[in-house]
């Protein structure tokens, strides 16, 4: 007897959070966003982008069978390093070392999710330590980034276990001409995050479905991104005393210049 689909795979989903605005803080959406550019699953499956969504996912939580999250922890490990947890040992995972308040937020949503009754067949946290995270506006390292395939072809593994039954798509395929960079991803309203939205056909020839709104998709953020010298990453550039070939460093005010005094206050120069 054939089964349907929702009836022979739990209801999975597969959450990556964290930041895209702060460096390597943003693993997890560009990990789930690049997951969800290569592979396709079973129709119980939703891919999401969590970004730093926080209470706004508890829905979403509570209503899956089966949760497979994606982040950067600091586990206290080299960076790099990919560390997995699994069931009741992930909520204190989640609050341990928090480099930010999406951390602390999704551990609140799993408490309340449990509070109202939540039972999960699985749970699974796949964390990878990040190298940097104080770059405001700044890309993943190199060293980061590099273990997002790593990463890829666990939760793929794990998530076929879970009866998933994950599919390449085409553009990946062996022999297929090109593959695709990942494109979409970070914060965003939940409802943005099915991996099946309408229109969306399994002959994985239609459009990918995108997971976030396009303006932060990995290929535009990091194209469109200024530069350092257009846009300050390390502070708000009124106040620093940089000297940039005109007097009054930054922008030309001499009363700002280095080492000058104003309202009694003596700024002292700014060393490069």
């Amino acid at each position: 007897m054939k089964t349907d689909d929702h009836e022979a795979t739990p209801s999975i989903l597969v959450l990556g959070i964290g930041n895209v605005l702060w460096a390597d803080e943003g693993f997890g959406v560009r990990a789930v966003e690049a997951l969800h550019q290569r592979y396709t699953f079973a129709e119980a499956v939703t891919v999401m982008d969590g970004g730093t969504q926080g209470l706004y996912l508890l829905p979403y939580v509570q209503s899956c069978e089966c949760l497979l999250v994606i982040d950067a922890i600091d586990y206290g490990l080299a960076p790099g390093s990919v560390h997995v947890v699994r069931d009741d040992a992930v909520p204190s995972f989640m609050g341990a070392k928090k480099m930010s308040l999406h951390q602390t937020g999704f551990q609140e949503v799993l408490a309340a999710a449990q509070l109202l009754g939540w039972q999960p067949q699985r749970v699974m946290l796949v964390g990878v330590q990040p190298s940097v995270l104080d770059d405001y506006g700044g890309s993943l390292r190199p060293e980061i980034a590099a273990r997002i395939d790593e990463v890829i072809r666990l939760v793929v593994d794990e998530l076929a276990s879970w009866g998933a039954r994950p599919e390449l798509r085409s553009q990946h395929r062996p022999g297929h001409g090109s593959q695709q960079s990942p494109e979409h991803g970070s914060q965003h309203s939940p409802e943005h995050g099915s991996q099946h939205s309408p229109g969306y056909s399994r002959d994985h020839q239609a459009p990918i479905a995108e997971l976030a709104p396009s303006a932060l998709a990995l290929h535009h953020y990091e194209n469109m991104r200024p530069s350092p010298r257009d846009a300050c990453r390390v502070g708000d550039p009124r106040f620093l005393a940089r000297d940039l070939g005109h007097p009054g460093g930054a922008h030309g005010d001499p009363s700002r210049e280095a080492g000058s005094e104003r309202d009694g206050v003596t700024e002292s120069p700014v060393k490069e």
